[in-house]
């Protein structure tokens, strides 16, 4: 009678522990679930992992600039995870490109570049490039590594 417990038990654990195989996903399938949270700031939110954590990525036309925000699972909360930055790999018609994001401090929210929900990328393309496909080649969050996280800027991966 025990046994007949215990497996069900053991194909679950198995199933949760292998589920995270490291290979690339999109992020619309990253989660089994959807939100009805937005994303605070009208971006796109990319699911890590099963939608452990989202990254909010807000595109600032006008200087060139890509904000990127961590949050919890709900979008509700920023998360400080400490990473030194992430790289995303983007592509824009035909041409490939690297953007680096670093953390930003801010001292209104007492946020430090060890310490920060908001990363940054800068590059003059961003200006007039306003659809692009893109993967998130490795973020930390709280010790916790997502590699791999495919997403389209701006539109399939918002969560409704």
């Amino acid at each position: 009678m025990k046994i007949r417990l215990a497996l069900p038990l053991l194909w679950t654990s198995l199933a949760l522990g292998l589920g995270g195989c490291g290979q690339p996903q999109r992020a619309s399938e990253a989660g089994a679930h959807r939100h009805q949270a937005r994303p605070p700031h009208g971006g796109t939110a990319v699911a890590l992992g099963d939608d452990a954590f989202h990254v909010e990525f807000v595109r600032d036309e006008e200087n060139g600039k890509l904000s990127a925000y961590v949050l919890d699972d709900e979008m509700e909360e920023f998360v400080r995870g400490g990473s030194p930055g992430f790289t995303v790999m983007v592509k824009v018609g035909v041409d490939r490109r690297a953007l680096e994001f670093r953390p930003v401090a801010d001292i209104a929210t007492g946020e430090t570049l060890a310490n920060t929900s908001l990363y940054e990328a800068s590059a003059p393309w961003i200006k007039t490039a306003a659809e692009f496909d893109a993967v998130i080649k490795s973020i930390s969050v709280y010790g916790q590594v997502f590699a791999g996280v495919i997403f389209h800027f701006p539109a399939d991966n918002r969560t409704n």
